[in-house]
């Protein structure tokens, strides 16, 4: 009677821990971005292309290392691999206050997108792997909200303490990525048999392939990197596709399309857990590709925050649904992998939807890329149908 009790008891220690750490780590790594372009500029003369250089150079290295920080979180137990990632997202802050020139600046961002996909992808796998079965997906959700808070608390700190100076920001982003690395470290861990620190023994299911070349992360992937251009093209042009219409005020369309996305996750985050992450996956994609046609069609501010409202709730739910997919056809040791290599695929969304956009934009105006993006994340409801259901469940001994 007491093994089910057991199973859907919430870790709520390990969870503060692992929440509050993601949260200070992101906070820590975007204290500085809202500062880097004038800094740069006033520095060095910086051109348009250089001060994107900066701010965007995370990218690639998160792109790269988050398959290698899933493997190594596998390997060397997910708290290690997280503690890694604040660190060097510490470093990274104190790094900014050495007379640096831009070439050296560069690889200091470099070295940052190697702390934040540390950071999020140990986080990731750890969260599921202590969490009960029944509500991965909820957790999961719950785990992206930690990390966008992060973020939105970040930039706007960041901002707030420019007029004291630069070092103050710099010195903010380190304080705050110790502060993470204390909680992480406050978090229990329960070690399996075999494993260090909160690593799983392996099981029966797929895990062949490296990088982004894990087998059952490969459909998920897509689907998500599909789905990431409607989030690049909101994000890029919906401000000048409602100028272009004489609505000046698109930027309340991305602010209600960030607080949906955060609400779906904490008032219905657990859908995926309850009714299944295929269909839930289904029904957050239609979502999505239904709210940019309607803002693409909007004739007024009104109609486009509806779209990103239905939009917000669609997207909102179709990561940790994909997520499920991936960690249900994995072999429980190789997660962390999984994930990472999952997770690469929104990176890559991103890199290649964001020039692409720009050029559907050109040729065919604002409204194309919201139809394009909506083609896309229909085309990602195709490719998660074709994901195989997974086997049967291996039975874990306790």
């Amino acid at each position: 009677m007491s093994a089910p009790a057991a199973k859907t008891t919430l870790p709520r220690l390990a969870l503060a821990g692992i929440f509050g750490g993601l949260f200070c780590g992101y906070v820590g790594l975007t204290a500085a971005i809202p500062v880097l372009p004038g800094f740069v500029r006033e520095r060095f003369g910086a051109t348009d292309f250089a001060v994107g250089l900066v701010v965007t150079a995370t990218a690639l290295t998160a792109l790269l290392v988050r398959p290698i920080s899933g493997h190594l979180a596998d390997r060397h137990g997910h708290r290690r691999v997280m503690q890694l990632g604040a660190l060097i997202v510490a470093a990274g802050g104190a790094l900014y206050f050495l007379p640096l020139g831009l070439p050296a600046l560069v690889l200091v961002r470099l070295l940052l997108g190697v702390g934040e996909a540390s950071l999020f992808t140990a986080g990731a796998v750890w969260i599921v792997s202590i969490a009960p079965h029944e509500r991965r997906g909820q957790l999961i959700g719950l785990y992206g909200v930690s990390m966008w808070g992060g973020i939105s608390v970040g930039t706007f700190l960041g901002a707030a303490m420019l007029p004291f100076g630069y070092g103050a920001v710099w010195g903010f982003s380190v304080a705050v990525a110790l502060a993470g690395l204390v909680l992480i470290t406050s978090a229990p861990v329960r070690p399996r048999a075999g494993q260090p620190d909160g690593g799983q023994p392996g099981g029966e299911r797929q895990s062949g392939g490296h990088g982004l070349l894990v087998r059952p992360a490969l459909l998920p992937g897509t689907a998500l990197g599909l789905a990431a251009a409607g989030y690049a093209g909101l994000a890029a042009f919906v401000v000048l596709h409602l100028q272009a219409r004489g609505v000046d005020s698109g930027v309340v369309v991305l602010s209600g399309f960030s607080i949906v996305y955060a609400g779906t996750r904490l008032f219905i985050g657990h859908l995926p857990d309850r009714l299944g992450a295929r269909r839930v996956a289904a029904w957050s994609g239609a979502g999505e590709a239904a709210g940019l046609l309607i803002i693409a069609l909007a004739p007024n501010l009104p109609v486009a925050v509806l779209g990103s409202l239905v939009m917000g709730v669609g997207f909102s739910l179709l990561h940790p649904s994909l997520a499920l997919m991936v960690m249900d056809r994995t072999d429980p040791a190789k997660q962390g992998a999984a994930i990472g290599a999952y997770t690469s695929f929104w990176d890559l969304g991103l890199t290649i939807w964001g020039p692409l956009i720009g050029v559907v934009a050109a040729g065919f105006g604002y409204p194309a890329v919201f139809v394009a993006g909506a083609a896309c994340a229909a085309a990602a409801v195709v490719v998660a149908l074709c994901v195989p259901r997974p086997g049967p469940q291996p039975t874990t001994a306790t």
